[in-house]
C-alpha cells in the first residue's frame, strides 16, 4: 500500500513520468538492438507516442483528453506487436509504463485514439505543431522565433525590438494590428499639468482563422477586467481542446489569454486605477501586416512627437511641472527621490529600466500602485520574453542595446534628480 502510494506521488506529473519512461526505453533500445527481432516494432510505437504528445501543454484545458488518446494509441500499437515482441524487454517495459500512466491520468482503456501517422495527426489549430509537421513531411526542423511587447505605468513601452520608451500617446492607440490580431489601448492623463498618461482601456480582436476560431473581441476597462469575451464566451474553437482560451488568474485583477492557433499569449492586469499589458507572439505572425497597418507601437515604437524621453532625455521640470499644460497645475508628489528609490527597491532589487521607471512614476504621480505595476511588468517579461539575457535593460552612457543599456532612458536617473529639485 505504501509503495503504491509512493509510486503514484512520484508520478503526479504525467509529462515527467512519460519523459522518464521514454528515456529508459531509449537506453534499453540502444543496449538491446542486437537482440531485437526484425518484426518487433516497439521502437516505432514509442516514436509515434512522442510525436503525438510533444506539443501538449499540461497547463491548458484538454490536456488529459489528448494525452489519454495518445496513450490508447500507444497501447494499441503494443498490442498489435504482442506476439512478435514476446520476450522483448523493451516491449514489456513499455506495456507496464503505459498501464501506469493510464492509471495516473484515469484514462479508460476504451475510447478514441490519436492517429499514429504524424502527418495525419498534425493539428492545424496548434501553432507549435506547425514546425513538427514540416519536419515529418521532409522539411527542415525550424524553431519559431517569438517576440515580446509590454506596456505599463505612465506609460512605458517595450517594443518587439526590445526598445524601451516613455510616451504621451493620450487617447486610443494601436499596439498591434496585423493579419491575426489587433490590440488597442486607450490612455488618459494621470495628474493635472503633466503629459504623462496611463492605460484605462484595452481592446483585443482575435481575428477569425480557418476553422480554429471565429472572430473574438475582448475589452477591459478600469474596474472591469472580465474573464470572458464581449459575446460572453471564454474561448474559441470546437471540441474540448480550445484553440483560444481566457484564464481568470485573479478575479477582476489579472487574466491570461492563450491563442494556440497563433502561438500567442496575452497577460492583462489591473493595478490601482490603471491597466498593464504583456504579449508574446511568433515573429512571422507579428510581422504579417499591410503597409496601411504600419502604425503599431509594439512594432515601430511611439511617434517622435509623442515621446516624453525625447531620444534619451526626459524633459526638465519647470516649477514642479513636467510638460506643463495650459491652465493646469500639477499637485506636488508625496515622494522625494530618496523615498521613491526606497519604495521601488522594496520590490525590485536590480536597478534596471523597470526600477528607474518605478522611481519616475512615483515622482510624477505620487501613486504607490505604480510600484506594483513596474514590478509586475518585469515579472511578465520573465514569464513571456523568450530570451533570458534580454530580460533586464540597464541605462548606460553608451550607444545602448539590450543587456548593455538603452538610449531611451540614458538620462532617466538624472532627470529624476532634477525633477525632485523642482518639487
Amino acid at each position: 500500500m505504501g509503495r503504491a502510494a509512493s509510486s503514484r506521488a512520484a508520478g503526479a506529473e504525467p509529462p515527467l513520468a512519460a519523459l522518464g519512461l521514454l528515456a529508459a526505453l531509449g537506453l534499453l533500445l540502444r543496449a538491446g538492438d542486437c537482440q531485437l527481432q526484425a518484426p518487433c516494432r516497439i521502437q516505432k510505437c514509442t516514436t509515434d507516442f512522442v510525436s503525438l504528445t510533444a506539443h501538449l501543454n499540461s497547463a491548458l484545458d484538454g490536456f488529459d483528453l489528448e494525452f489519454c488518446k495518445a496513450l490508447r494509441a500507444y497501447s494499441a500499437c503494443t498490442y498489435r506487436n504482442s506476439k512478435v515482441c514476446r520476450g522483448n524487454l523493451v516491449y514489456h517495459s513499455a506495456v507496464l509504463g503505459i498501464s501506469d500512466l493510464m492509471s495516473q491520468r484515469n484514462c479508460s482503456k476504451d475510447g478514441p485514439t490519436s492517429s499514429t501517422n504524424p502527418e495525419v495527426s498534425h493539428d492545424p489549430c496548434n501553432y507549435s505543431g506547425h514546425t513538427e509537421a514540416n519536419e515529418h513531411q521532409g522539411g527542415e526542423k525550424t524553431i519559431p522565433t517569438y517576440l515580446f511587447c509590454g506596456l505599463f505605468g505612465d506609460p512605458h513601452l517595450r517594443t518587439f525590438k526590445d526598445h524601451f520608451q516613455t510616451c504621451k500617446v493620450e487617447g486610443a492607440w494601436p499596439l498591434i494590428d496585423n493579419n491575426y490580431l489587433t490590440v488597442q489601448v486607450t490612455n488618459v492623463p494621470v495628474v493635472p499639468g503633466s503629459s504623462a498618461t496611463a492605460t484605462n482601456k484595452i481592446t483585443i480582436i482575435f481575428k477569425s482563422y480557418q476553422h480554429c476560431t471565429d472572430q473574438k473581441v475582448y475589452q477591459a476597462v478600469t474596474d472591469d477586467l472580465p474573464a470572458a469575451f464581449v459575446d460572453g464566451t471564454t474561448g474559441g474553437g470546437d471540441g474540448n481542446t480550445k484553440s483560444l482560451q481566457i484564464v481568470d488568474k485573479v478575479s477582476g485583477k489579472y487574466v491570461e489569454m492563450h491563442a494556440r492557433y497563433i502561438g500567442t499569449t496575452v497577460y492583462i492586469r489591473q493595478l490601482g486605477h490603471y491597466l498593464t499589458l504583456a504579449i508574446r507572439m511568433p515573429q512571422e505572425l507579428a510581422m504579417a501586416y499591410e503597409e496601411s497597418q504600419d502604425l503599431q507601437l509594439c512594432v515601430n515604437g511611439c511617434p517622435s512627437s509623442e515621446r516624453i524621453d525625447d531620444s534619451g532625455h526626459l524633459p526638465l521640470p519647470v516649477r514642479g511641472q513636467v510638460l506643463p499644460q495650459a491652465g493646469a497645475a500639477r499637485p506636488r508628489s508625496a515622494y522625494t527621490l530618496e523615498t521613491a528609490t526606497t519604495k521601488c527597491h522594496e520590490k525590485m532589487l536590480v536597478k534596471d529600466i523597470y526600477f528607474y521607471s518605478c522611481v519616475f512614476d512615483l515622482l510624477t504621480t505620487g501613486d504607490a500602485n505604480f510600484t506594483a505595476a513596474a514590478h509586475s511588468a518585469l515579472q511578465d517579461v520573465e514569464a513571456l520574453h523568450p530570451r533570458k539575457e534580454r530580460w533586464h535593460i540597464f541605462p548606460s552612457s553608451g550607444d545602448g542595446g539590450v543587456g548593455k543599456g538603452s538610449k531611451s532612458f540614458v538620462s532617466l536617473g538624472l532627470a529624476c534628480l532634477i525633477l525632485v529639485a523642482f518639487l
